[in-house]
């Protein structure tokens, strides 16, 4: 049910995944939009500041350090995690919403006191019992419309706007690199899960085939996904056209990069979603993925994807998701990346 009164300061989180903080953008829109006057935070994983601390809509990216608090945890030393719980309660927060709806974000949600707190009814680890404010939702409907139920629970009208802002200084960085000024893709390899990757050859034989058509070809990775992609690595050894940017890229110059890009190309990944966010256009790799709950929002006419009756979607059965990826050919992806470069061969 809607607050008593309007809230001032309102709390949102959401730390991980990268992909998933993208697409939460709509909630601190429809917040902000219905409540114009407060102040709005939100706790995101350390790292990942960028996507979003740039944001009208936004006063303080509140950055959790995730790889401390789990390292302290391990040896059985819960201070780190209670002096954040600490910190957001300094933060006297009227309305919270936690909108990833597990164990930790849970607590986080709690550890506030705040009056009003949102979350899903059906969330996961018991996070559920943080919440005086449950909404319903469909498990059924995307991740996007499931997080927009919980702001509606405070009387707030979904606003679906998806649109990101990068850094100035990261886009002069960027624009400094020369090639950045003609057509350029962006290509994004890799995953954390083997099942959901197409294989690298292909991704090669795909950064070739744009080189030849004049189209540059930034390759983005963490430095930790390196062996993923052995064939572009080498494309790009020996064609002037592909730069191997994998682990060089920091999250604000890749977000500056895929807003001037002519084109992505990613499997299910974070890419796509900040492709997404800044309306991009895009070519998106599906295998072992319900699409219509965490594919790219509104955006399913980008998704190469080839389901079949019996098919198994566990994005955590690396063999079976294997087969689903190399189900998509090379030349069903160059002709995807053909009609959104309106090129002809």
């Amino acid at each position: 049910m809607p607050p008593a009164t309007a809230p001032s300061r309102i709390l949102i989180i959401r730390p991980s995944a990268l992909g998933d903080v993208a697409r939460t953008v709509p909630a601190l829109v429809s917040l902000k939009q219905a409540f114009p006057n407060a102040r709005i935070d939100w706790v995101v994983e350390q790292g990942f500041e960028p996507i979003i601390e740039h944001h009208p809509a936004l006063n303080l990216a509140i950055p959790f350090p995730k790889k401390a608090v789990k390292q302290a945890l391990k040896r059985l030393n819960p201070g780190p995690f209670l002096e954040f719980l600490r910190t957001l309660r300094r933060g006297r927060y009227d309305a919270v919403f936690d909108l990833q709806g597990l164990a930790r974000s849970g607590l986080m949600t709690w550890a506030t006191g705040a009056a009003n707190r949102y979350g899903l009814a059906d969330a996961r680890e018991c996070a559920h019992l943080a919440y005086n404010h449950k909404a319903v939702a469909d498990i059924e409907l995307h991740t996007v419309e499931r997080m927009l139920a919980v702001v509606s629970l405070a009387g707030v009208e979904p606003v679906r706007d998806m649109r990101l802002y990068s850094a100035s200084q990261a886009a002069k960085q960027v624009a400094n690199l020369g090639w950045t000024a003609e057509r350029f893709a962006v290509l994004a390899p890799t995953s954390r899960w083997p099942g959901k990757q197409w294989p690298s050859d292909r991704f090669a034989s795909l950064a070739v085939y744009l080189a030849s058509r004049g189209i540059h070809v930034a390759v983005v990775g963490a430095a930790s996904e390196r062996g993923q992609c052995g064939g572009l690595i080498e494309v790009a050894k020996s064609q002037p056209k592909v730069h191997d940017l994998i682990g060089t890229t920091p999250l604000d110059h890749l977000l500056a990069l895929i807003e001037r890009a002519s084109l992505v190309v990613a499997n299910d990944s974070a890419a796509l979603h900040i492709a997404v966010g800044f309306n991009r256009p895009l070519v998106a790799l599906f295998g072992p993925t319900r699409v219509h709950r965490v594919g790219p929002y509104r955006r399913e006419s980008d998704v190469l994807q080839i389901i079949r009756k019996d098919d198994v979607l566990d994005h955590k059965n690396d063999r079976s998701g294997m087969e689903l990826m190399r189900r998509l050919t090379t030349q069903s992806v160059i002709e995807a990346c053909d009609q959104r470069l309106h090129m002809h061969v």
